[in-house]
C-alpha cells in the first residue's frame, strides 16, 4: 500500500515513529518580502539552497535596535510539524522577548513541494541522518541551507556569533544532534529534546556542549530504547517501525566526545526530574541529561495537540523553554586567541 493510500491514522504513526513529533496542524506561513531593515516581530525570509526555495521564520525581541549584537537560538519543529506550529507550541518567541535574543523557526521540506505542508498526508522532516523519510531518501541539503540561513540572518541582523544555539523536538531534535556535528564551529551548544543522534561516526570541529532533555513516560522515544508502542502500550505495526537506540547510550558517546568523566553525577534534586552530570569536558564542556518523570512525547511546558493515547500524557514539572535557555546562556562558544 503506498503512503498516501494509508488510512489517516497509519499515515499519522508513520511519522510519529521515526524520532518526529510535530504536533501542530498549522497552515505554512506566507513569505514576505524583506526589508532592508528588520525591525521587532516575526518576518519570513526566503532562501534557495541546491537549487531548493527554503523558508525560515525570524523573531525578533521587542527593543531590538540593531546596536549591539545579539544571541540566536534556532528551533527545529518535528516532522510532521512546521516552524509557525514550533512557535506556538514552545514558547520561544515570549522567551526572546524577555531575553532579547533571536528566536528562528526554519522550515523543512515536504514530500510533494507543490502542495501545502499537512500532517500525515505531506507532512514536512528533516535530513537528520537516519536517512528516513523523503529527505534522508533524497539526501536534501538540510545541513547546507542552515548553514546558509546562519549567513543571512549575521547579513541581516547584529548577531553574536558567539552564542548560536540549536535546539528541537523528536525529528527536529535529531536535527538539533546533526547541526551539532555538522555545524560544531557556528553553533555554541544544543538541547535537543526526546530525539535521537543518529550519525554513526560523529565528529567535533569543536567541543559544542549538550544539554539532552526526555521523558521517562515517553512512548514513542523510549527511554531505555527499543521499538516505540501507543501510549497505552498496544504495538505498533507499521512500515517505518524501528528499533530506537538508549537515550543514555548516545548522551555517553557525545560525552566521549567533548572528553567529559566517563560516570555522570547526579545534579541536586527537583522533584519530579532527575538531571545527570558529564563534566570536565574540553574547553570546560559538559553533558547535561535530563529525564522528566511521567513525561510523554510532548514539547515540556508547552502545547500538545494530539491525543494522550498516542503521546502519553504531559506534566507540570518542568518547563524546556526555560531551563534551555538558562543552559544555553551559560555557555556562550569561548573567545579565539
Amino acid at each position: 500500500m503506498r503512503p498516501a493510500q494509508q488510512p489517516r491514522f497509519i499515515r499519522i504513526l508513520n511519522l510519529l515513529l521515526t524520532g518526529v513529533v510535530g504536533v501542530s496542524v498549522v497552515a505554512q506561513a506566507s513569505a514576505k518580502t524583506a526589508e532592508p531593515q528588520l525591525g521587532p516581530g516575526d518576518h519570513t525570509l526566503a532562501l534557495q539552497v541546491g537549487g531548493l526555495d527554503r523558508k525560515y521564520i525570524v523573531h525578533v525581541p521587542a527593543g531590538y535596535d540593531g546596536g549591539k549584537p545579539v544571541p540566536v537560538v534556532i528551533m527545529f519543529h518535528g516532522g510532521g510539524g512546521t516552524a509557525r506550529g514550533a512557535m506556538r507550541e514552545t514558547g520561544w518567541t515570549q522567551k526572546a522577548d524577555q531575553e532579547g535574543f533571536l528566536a528562528v523557526f526554519p522550515e523543512a521540506t515536504r514530500p510533494d513541494p507543490t502542495k501545502p505542508s499537512r500532517f500525515g498526508t505531506n507532512g514536512q522532516a528533516w535530513n537528520d541522518g537516519s536517512g528516513g523519510f523523503h529527505s534522508g531518501e533524497r539526501n536534501i541539503p538540510d545541513v547546507a541551507f542552515i548553514d546558509a540561513m546562519l549567513d543571512d540572518l549575521i547579513a541581516r541582523f547584529a548577531v553574536d556569533q558567539r552564542c548560536i544555539y540549536a535546539t528541537g523536538f523528536s525529528n527536529g531534535a535529531s536535527m538539533t544532534f546533526r547541526v551539532g556535528v555538522d555545524l560544531s564551529a557556528r553553533i555554541a551548544a544544543i538541547a535537543p529534546f526526546a530525539g535521537s543522534l543518529w550519525l554513526k561516526q560523529p565528529k567535533l570541529a569543536r567541543p559544542v556542549p549538550l544539554f539532552y532533555l526526555t521523558g521517562d513516560a515517553d512512548p514513542l522515544n523510549p527511554l531505555e530504547g527499543g521499538t516505540p508502542k501507543m501510549a497505552t502500550g498496544a504495538p505498533i505495526r507499521t512500515a517505518v517501525s524501528r528499533v530506537k537506540p538508549p537515550a543514555r547510550e548516545f548522551v555517553a558517546t557525545w560525552a566521549h566526545l567533548l572528553g567529559c568523566s566517563a560516570e555522570p553525577k547526579p545534579a541536586p534534586a527537583t522533584p519530579g526530574v532527575t538531571t545527570l552530570l558529564y563534566s570536565g569536558g574540553r574547553e570546560d564542556t559538559e553533558v547535561r541529561f535530563t529525564i522528566i518523570q511521567g513525561h510523554g512525547h510532548i514539547w515540556p511546558g508547552g502545547k500538545n495537540l494530539l491525543p494522550e493515547s498516542m503521546v502519553g500524557k504531559a506534566t507540570a514539572k518542568f518547563r524546556a523553554t526555560d531551563a534551555i535557555w538558562e543552559f544555553f546562556a551559560s555557555h556562550p562558544m569561548p573567545e579565539r586567541r
